[in-house]
C-alpha cells in the first residue's frame, strides 16, 4: 500500500490572506516542503479573473507560475495548482512546464462541463485530479454515477473532499469504499479533509490505514493553515507516515517552516475547530449562515442552532443570504396583540421625562452629568439590553436573547427593583416579563439597524407619543473593544462598516424628532453626525 502526501498550505491557506504571502515568503514555504520531500506540493490557484502579482498564490495563467519559480530548482516534488472549474479559460493553460499536475475542484451540477474541461488539461500533458466538492452532498447513485465518468477520462488522481467537514469516520469509509470498489485501479484516490469536527488528522490517518492496492494521497496544510476550520496538519501526517509507513519526511524543515513563515499569519487570522464551524457543520450547512446569525450579535446559541435547523435540505450549503434574511425575521418575529401592554406603559410615563441608559463607556467618563440631570429632571430611567450600574433603572428594555441569557436570574428573582418590557422574539424562562411588545412591528426597514434596540423602543416611543427623551451611554460605534463599558456586553460581531451604522442612527434620531424632543446628555458619534448633517 503506497500513501502520498500532498501540501496545500500555499492554495488553501491563501483564503485567509487573500493568497500574499509575499514572494520571498512563497519561496521559503515551497523550498522547505521541497526539502522536507514532501511528495505533492500545490503552489496556488490559477484564476483568470485575477491580476499577475509576483506575491501571491493566485494568478490567472499557467505561464505565471512558470515565471515566478523560473529560478527554482525541482527536485523530487510532484508540483500542482488548483483551478476551480469556472474561474479559467483553457487559453490560459500553457503546455506543462513548471506545473506537473492541476487539480479541477467543481460543483455536482458541473460535473459534465467540467469533466470535459479536465480532459482539454490532460490533453495538454498535465496530470489531473479530479475534485468534486462536497462530498457528502452525493447520493450513493450519483457518486457511482461521477465515478463511471471518472473512469471514462481516466485522470491522475480522483479526490474526497470534505468541504465543510461534515465526515465521521464510518462516513468517511463508506465514501472510500464506494470509490475505490468502482474506480479505475490506475486512478489514485486522495482525501482533503476540514476540521469542523475535529477530525480532519484522524480521518485522515484512518483514510491511509485502510488496505488497499490503490495508491492514496493524503492532503495537509502547515499547522492546519487553511479555509474556514483549516485542514489536517501537514506535520502530524508526517509524522504518522513516518512513523507508520516508513516515509522520510524532514519533520525540522516542516516545522522550521510553521515557526519561520506561518506563525505570522496566526496572530492576524483565526482557522481551526471554533465553536461557528461546528455549528455549521453538525447542522449540514454553509459556515456563512453561522456567520450571518452571529453577526446579528441579538441570539444565543440555542437560538441560532434552532434557525439551522430550519434550513431546508435544498438550501443548506449553497448559501443564501435572502434565505437566511427571512428565516431570522421569522423566528425573531411572534406576532401577539401588545395593545394592552402598550396602554399600561404609557398610562405609566405619561408626561414624564425619560431618560435611556444605553452600554457606552461615558456612562462611566460622564457619570456626573447624568447624576445632576436625574437630580434635576427626576426622569423615568430605562436601562436598554443592560442592568445599569450607573444608575437605578424603573425598567428594563431586553430585546437581545444573548443578553437576557446573562440577566435571566436577575429577572427571575426580581433582585431589584425594575420592571422588564421585552420584545416578543424572546421566551421568559419563567413569568419575569412585565410587559412584552411585537418585535416584528418595531423592527426598522433599514436591514443595517433593523433590530437595532435603541431604534426598537424609540419606534415604541413614537407609538406612545413620548414627548422628552435624553439619551446617555449611547455613544456610536468605533472600536469594538472599546465601545462598552462592560467587557461583557461587547459584541463579538461588529458591523463591518461602523460609520455607516453610525449615520444610519444618526438619520433615524433625526427623523424620531419630529415627534419628539431628543437631547445627548454624554458624547455621542450620532449626536456630531446629526449636528453635521444639519448643518
Amino acid at each position: 500500500m503506497k500513501v502520498k502526501l500532498l501540501d496545500c498550505t500555499l492554495r488553501d491557506g491563501g483564503f485567509l490572506n487573500d493568497w500574499n504571502f509575499g514572494k520571498y515568503n512563497i519561496l521559503t514555504i515551497f523550498n522547505r516542503l521541497q526539502n522536507a520531500n514532501i511528495d505533492i506540493i500545490e503552489v496556488g490557484f490559477i484564476n483568470d479573473s485575477k491580476v499577475y502579482n509576483i506575491n501571491k498564490t493566485i494568478n490567472p495563467t499557467t505561464k505565471n507560475f512558470d515565471e515566478f519559480f523560473s529560478q527554482i530548482k525541482k527536485k523530487n516534488s510532484m508540483v500542482v495548482a488548483m483551478i476551480d472549474y469556472g474561474t479559467c479559460d483553457i487559453k490560459n493553460i500553457s503546455a506543462p512546464n513548471f506545473l506537473d499536475g492541476i487539480r479541477v475542484i467543481f460543483k455536482k451540477k458541473d460535473i459534465d462541463n467540467a469533466l470535459a474541461f479536465c480532459k482539454q488539461i490532460k490533453d495538454l500533458g498535465y496530470k489531473v485530479f479530479v475534485q468534486p466538492v462536497s462530498i457528502t452532498t452525493y447520493s450513493d447513485k450519483e457518486m457511482l454515477e461521477l465515478v463511471e465518468k471518472v473512469n471514462v477520462l481516466k485522470p491522475y488522481a480522483m479526490s474526497m473532499v470534505d468541504t465543510y467537514g461534515l465526515l465521521h469516520k464510518d462516513e468517511m469509509i463508506k465514501y472510500f469504499y464506494l470509490m475505490n470498489n468502482n474506480l479505475d485501479k490506475e486512478i489514485r484516490l486522495g482525501y482533503h479533509s476540514h476540521n469542523n469536527f475535529q477530525l480532519a488528522y484522524s480521518n485522515t490517518i484512518e483514510f491511509a490505514e485502510i488496505k488497499t492496492d490503490r495508491e492514496l494521497i493524503v492532503d495537509g496544510s502547515l499547522y492546519g493553515m487553511g479555509k474556514s476550520a483549516g485542514n489536517a496538519c501537514t506535520e502530524l501526517l508526517a509524522m504518522y507516515l513516518n512513523e507508520n509507513f516508513n516515509k522520510n519526511y524532514g519533520l525540522n524543515e516542516i516545522l522550521e517552516a510553521i515557526d519561520i513563515d506561518i506563525m505570522k499569519y496566526k496572530a492576524s487570522y483565526e482557522w481551526g475547530y471554533s465553536l461557528p464551524y461546528f455549528l455549521a457543520a453538525s447542522n449540514n450547512c454553509h459556515p456563512n449562515y453561522v456567520k450571518f446569525l452571529q453577526n446579528k450579535n441579538t441570539l444565543n446559541v440555542a437560538s441560532i442552532n434552532d434557525i439551522l435547523k430550519s434550513i431546508e435540505f435544498s438550501k443548506k450549503l449553497t448559501y443564501d443570504k435572502d434565505y437566511i434574511t427571512k428565516l431570522y425575521i421569522d423566528y425573531q418575529t411572534k406576532d401577539i396583540d401588545d395593545s394592552e401592554a402598550y396602554e399600561a406603559i404609557k398610562n405609566e410615563i405619561f408626561n414624564r421625562n425619560i431618560l435611556l441608559l444605553g452600554p457606552g463607556r461615558s456612562v462611566i467618563s460622564q457619570k456626573q452629568k447624568i447624576k445632576e440631570y436625574i437630580k434635576e429632571h427626576d426622569p423615568i430611567i430605562i436601562s436598554i439590553n443592560h442592568i445599569s450600574t450607573v444608575a437605578a433603572p424603573d425598567y428594563i428594555f431586553i430585546t437581545n436573547n444573548k443578553r437576557y441569557q446573562h440577566y435571566a436570574n436577575v429577572f427571575i428573582n426580581q433582585v431589584n427593583d425594575f420592571k422588564i418590557i421585552a420584545t416578543s422574539n424572546l421566551k421568559p424562562l419563567h413569568d419575569e416579563f412585565d410587559y412584552v411588545l411585537n418585535y416584528g412591528k418595531l423592527m426598522n426597514k433599514n436591514d443595517l439597524i433593523g433590530d437595532n434596540s435603541m431604534s426598537m423602543l424609540l419606534t415604541a416611543f413614537k407609538n406612545m407619543q413620548v414627548k422628552n427623551l435624553a439619551l446617555a451611554g449611547f455613544d456610536g460605534f468605533g472600536n469594538a473593544h472599546n465601545d462598552f463599558y462592560d467587557n461583557f456586553l461587547t459584541f463579538s460581531n461588529m458591523p463591518k462598516d461602523m460609520d455607516l451604522f453610525n449615520e444610519a442612527i444618526a438619520n433615524q434620531l433625526d427623523e424620531f424628532e419630529q415627534y419628539m424632543k431628543i437631547d445627548f446628555i454624554t458624547k455621542s458619534k450620532y449626536k456630531k453626525l446629526k449636528e453635521v448633517a444639519n448643518v
